[in-house]
């Protein structure tokens, strides 16, 4: 959608769209809570929607139409539910040969564990993307969500190569890309490095085998202000350690631990635990300036409320404003590249529920008279069932 194409994301009043139970933390404050989800506004931009139930023979012939004039059908289910609906490969060849059939299963569509679920935090845990996160002494973490988005984007992808193939062939291509496949090509690495090496990469929290001391460290007020006030520190190479011993006064402790990421590396511990006493002490946005004009990497951790009002994103004009009906205007993160022909990318808000029913049903050639008794059916409708 944010390319242009024309995206019509189907969901039901009898089930809505998994990723609107977010919006419930807004019930006190919104009637229709479901249309305030921050996942579902900021990845359903540009697209339209149409509510159908599939599980009537009405809803199914409204999605076969819609079918028939499609250049792609994009699904994330477990296999089964496709299934039961009797939208097979062959099914979708039939109605249209030139249509893709992009299936996402978190697993595949055959193998023993084929009719499991799964969602970003499954496959973090699988992947092994949750075994390299946290801290040394601590359980493993979950990330909170990446692999949502790199499973869509792996699919994106592909789905672009098909329907470049297709310029030649003139036929649709079925597509199966498998959420947990898509992860392990992020945790290539922790699997070169123990096949290739028996090195099994561990939790390391904030630390990194190539820079030591790098850490986050509370600064004064942190444990009071509203606005954490935590400074991000990286030292690199012994150039950058001399110039942090020499802004520290030169303490003997630092002093004693001598030169070498080596050195720094097998002391870290020691360098924390003085860092932290120091910090805690120090105004953070002094500290950083201090650092900075010193030449040693140092930040301030960034909130994600300022995001909106950093000074280069806004330059760069990376969050675009939204309108939508019930949250009203929104910013939204746009797309990570630029085109000289592209101002804007984002066109219009997230769809409410069953926005465009009636115009996408009139497309389909389907009458004010015919739209009213699907939503007496209940086969299309604004508001879930239930609520």
């Amino acid at each position: 959608a944010l390319l242009g194409a024309d995206v019509i994301h189907v969901e039901s009043i009898q089930k809505i769209d998994g990723s609107r139970s977010v919006g419930g933390t807004f019930a006190s404050q919104h009637e229709a809570w479901w249309e305030c989800s921050f996942i579902y506004l900021s990845t359903n931009t540009n697209k339209r929607g149409i509510t159908l139930d599939l599980s009537n023979p009405k809803g199914m012939k409204i999605l076969e139409s819609l079918i028939k004039g499609a250049d792609a059908l994009v699904e994330n289910f477990s296999p089964r539910v496709m299934d039961a609906f009797g939208l097979d490969w062959e099914r979708v060849q039939a109605l249209n040969p030139r249509c893709h059939y992009v299936r996402m299963p978190a697993f595949g569509l055959d193998g023993p564990w084929s009719e499991h679920v799964g969602f970003a935090a499954t496959m973090e845990q699988m992947a092994g993307l949750s075994w390299l996160t946290g801290h040394q002494d601590d359980q493993p973490r979950i990330q909170r969500g990446p692999c949502d988005p790199l499973a869509g984007v792996h699919a994106a992808f592909a789905l672009l190569v098909a329907m470049a193939e297709r310029d030649a062939s003139g036929r649709g291509h079925f597509l199966e890309c498998a959420m947990i496949e898509a992860a392990l090509n992020v945790t290539a690495e922790q699997v070169a490095e123990y096949t290739a090496y028996g090195n099994l990469m561990e939790r390391q929290g904030n630390r990194s085998p190539e820079a030591a001391p790098q850490g986050l460290y509370p600064c004064q007020g942190h444990h009071v202000s509203e606005d954490p006030q935590w400074l991000a520190l990286s030292v690199q190479n012994d150039a950058q350690w001399q110039a942090l011993v020499d802004w520290l006064g030169a303490p003997a402790w630092a002093q004693a631990i001598g030169t070498g990421l080596a050195a720094r590396r097998a002391e870290h511990d020691i360098i924390d635990k003085e860092l932290s006493q120091l910090f805690a002490q120090r105004d953070l946005g002094a500290s950083v300036d201090e650092l900075l004009s010193a030449g040693i990497p140092a930040a301030r951790i960034a909130d994600p409320r300022a995001l909106t009002t950093h000074p280069q994103l806004v330059e760069r004009g990376f969050m675009e404003e939204v309108d939508h009906p019930v949250v009203g205007l929104q910013s939204t993160m746009g797309a990570p590249f630029r085109f000289a022909s592209v101002d804007r990318w984002l066109r219009r808000a997230a769809p409410t529920l069953g926005q465009h029913n009636r115009e996408i049903l009139g497309e389909l050639g389907y009458g004010p008279e015919d739209i009213e008794k699907l939503e007496a059916e209940k086969i299309i409708g604004q508001w879930p069932e239930g609520v």
